[in-house]
């Protein structure tokens, strides 16, 4: 079952959309819908994650058309720390995964909802960073409240799953955006995660649900 999932990941990740080579472009910056739900089909089983855009209102657009243009299809959760977060968002394809590392939006300001268990929120390093890297609270990360990882989502079904991803590599298949070693993973894509640490639960597809 994980082979079958693992070459349909790999081929949605051969057709990418094109529009994923030009993150500036008016279809990739379209309004998201004031709430939606984004099914994520993931080789452990599925997440549903609700999205609320007056939580996060650049956030919750550019999730929306990064979704909705399979910028995570086929994306490793490779950064998990067990009990604690679980991060993604970096693209298998290096050509895609490099022309977004520099597309920043602009922060949101706080709307009052605080990192709890099941929340999603960029990862960043710098003010006005964000890109496309997320990460799923897996406790009460609530002390992150005042270091701007504003909230723009919840998982509203399969915590289960995200509680489940394989988390044994912790920093070592590339760490956080501040820890300077995802250089490999922007360079070699998918690749280099399958050949350094095949373990990683991956995304098969992510789409956008009405």
């Amino acid at each position: 079952m994980l082979t079958c999932l693992a070459l349909c990941a790999a081929f949605l990740l051969q057709q990418p959309d094109s529009l994923l080579l030009h993150p500036r472009s008016p279809e990739m910056n379209e309004r998201a819908p004031e709430t939606y739900r984004v099914r994520v089909d993931t080789s452990k089983g599925l997440v549903v994650i609700e999205v609320h855009r007056d939580w996060a209102p650049n956030g919750a657009d550019r999730f929306y058309n990064l979704v909705r243009h399979g910028f995570y299809d086929g994306a490793r959760f490779f950064r998990i720390r067990a009990g604690v977060f679980a991060q993604f968002g970096i693209n298998g394809n290096p050509a895609i995964a490099s022309v977004w590392r520099s597309a920043t939006i602009p922060d949101d300001p706080w709307a009052g909802v605080s990192n709890q268990r099941g929340t999603i929120a960029y990862a960043f390093r710098d003010p006005n960073g964000r890109t496309t890297q997320v990460f799923i609270s897996l406790k009460d990360n609530s002390a992150d409240d005042d270091k701007e990882f504003v909230p723009f989502g919840r998982v509203i079904e399969g915590m289960d799953v995200v509680d489940s991803l394989y988390s044994d590599y912790g920093e070592r298949a590339g760490g956080g955006i501040r820890g300077g070693r995802q250089d490999p993973l922007f360079q070699g894509g998918n690749d280099y995660l399958s050949q350094h640490f095949p373990k990683l639960d991956f995304i098969v597809r992510a789409t956008i649900e009405r």
